[in-house]
């Protein structure tokens, strides 16, 4: 009889994280899961732990492939699936979950029958956890039996690895991880949340987010990475290009919605690392940026505020360097209003 959840963990590299995430796996109150491991040809010991952990619970096996990156991995991991499990769930192997996690989120949606359930993180510090700002407005309150339409913020609510999907919707959807970029989650996370019917959405934390602190950064802490720009742009043009492919008239609304919130807070995060930036992150940061701000078009950045429109026209009209001066004005400012409000 296959169980009623799949949880699949990408493995590369994470030797010194990768016992406390699959521990807080094992640890689950919620003991009827299958949790398939895919090394994504680490050449560390990871793959080593992974067939402890295999060998000692058979809820847990690995699966070896040739590195591909995370979309890819967690891909194969979907593959290799039991078939008939009910509910499927993402975890990065450099994290960990509180005990309850998938006991909350399968009974939530065991009782409300909505299509996936998504939970608040924390971020997890050698000094402990703290509020993950990201999530912040999204899971400000439970809202069970919701919708993207109907809570906005949901936009904001990319990653992967905060959800319960049941396996039914996740299949019938059909759309996988994109494969050889960085930022994967929101091409698959923000389309579901347009296609799901019903969302129950969590305010206590399901998931503790690692901030690497040994000097290996992750993903999104490579701040003045200008790949990693360029694929988080490439990552908001797999969403936008999704959704201009829905034929659903309501599709319209969404797209504009994501519009809006790349406008005014995605697009945004990469100001405040331009200043920072070496000359190849500018570059990339003009060429990419402009590119999708052309494809969003001029109407939708008319409405903005004054100062997001002379960000976004600087930008277009290639003058770097006085975008930089304006944001380093920026940043002065907003240091001195923190400054004053602490006194």
């Amino acid at each position: 009889m296959a169980p009623r959840l799949s949880v699949v963990v990408p493995i590369y590299n994470v030797e010194r994280y990768l016992r406390e995430c699959l521990d807080s796996i094992a640890a689950q109150t919620f003991e009827d899961f299958e949790c398939v491991l895919v090394d994504d040809g680490s050449t560390d010991d990871g793959p080593v732990i992974a067939k402890e952990y295999a060998a000692r619970d058979r809820r847990f096996r690995l699966v070896q492939q040739e590195n591909k990156g995370l979309g890819a991995a967690r891909n194969t991991g979907w593959r290799h699936l039991t078939p008939g499990t009910e509910y499927l769930a993402f975890v990065d192997s450099d994290d960990t979950l509180p005990a309850h996690a998938y006991q909350l989120m399968i009974s939530t949606l065991d009782e409300t029958g909505s299509d996936f359930c998504t939970g608040n993180a924390l971020r997890l510090r050698t000094t402990g956890l703290t509020p993950s700002h990201g999530h912040r407005r999204a899971f400000r309150e439970t809202r069970l039996r919701t919708h993207v339409s109907e809570l906005p913020a949901l936009v904001t609510d990319r990653t992967a690895w905060n959800k319960v999907y049941r396996r039914s919707f996740f299949d019938t959807a059909g759309i996988l991880y994109p494969e050889g970029i960085l930022y994967e989650d929101a091409p698959v996370s923000v389309p579901h949340h347009f296609l799901a019917e019903r969302v129950d959405v969590l305010s206590e934390p399901v998931y503790h987010w690692r901030v690497r602190e040994d000097g290996n950064l992750s993903i999104t802490q490579k701040k003045t990475d200008p790949r990693g720009l360029v694929d988080r742009v490439r990552s908001m043009e797999l969403v936008r290009e999704w959704l201009l492919a829905r034929p659903e008239p309501v599709f319209a609304d969404h797209l504009s919605a994501y519009d809006r919130n790349c406008l005014v807070e995605e697009i945004p995060m990469f100001f405040w690392s331009v200043p920072d930036g070496d000359r190849a992150y500018r570059e990339a940061y003009q060429q990419h940026v402009s590119r999708l701000l052309t494809a969003i078009g001029p109407q939708r950045i008319a409405g903005l505020s004054s100062q997001l429109r002379l960000k976004y026209r600087l930008t277009l009209a290639d003058r770097m360097h006085r975008f930089v001066a304006v944001q380093r004005l920026h940043r002065l400012a907003r240091r001195t209003r923190q400054a004053a409000a602490r006194g």
